[in-house]
């Protein structure tokens, strides 16, 4: 059975929001969907939108499992973002979030090491 992911983050700053997600992603978006949405393909069938959403701006949160963590995060810290948060659960898997602007929170998991 495949699985497709289109996950939204709502924003009210939907110019600065552009490049944040730039910063975090490492990239520019992978499509502008419209005048107020620009989407972030990170793996085939598998995308995070940002959309000019006021009333709901802030409210997203949303987890990226990912097997180049530590390399990502260091590529995403060379690039002036820090994450909020960092967690080792009990099983060893790694935590990290990270909060835009507006609050939203988009979070790396990784492997134990």
């Amino acid at each position: 059975m495949a699985v497709d992911l289109y996950a939204g983050i709502p924003v009210n700053d939907y110019s600065a929001a552009l490049t944040w997600y730039e910063k975090l992603f490492g990239t520019s978006p992978t499509f502008i969907a419209s005048d107020t949405e620009a989407v972030w393909e990170l793996a085939e069938h598998r995308s995070v939108a940002v959309e000019h959403r006021p009333e709901h701006a802030g409210h997203a949160i949303l987890t990226v499992f990912v097997d180049d963590f530590d390399t990502r995060l260091a590529q995403i810290a060379s690039r002036g973002i820090e994450p909020s948060k960092r967690e080792t659960y009990a099983n060893g898997v790694r935590h990290v979030t990270y909060r835009d602007p507006e609050g939203n929170e988009i979070s790396f998991g990784g492997a134990p090491l």
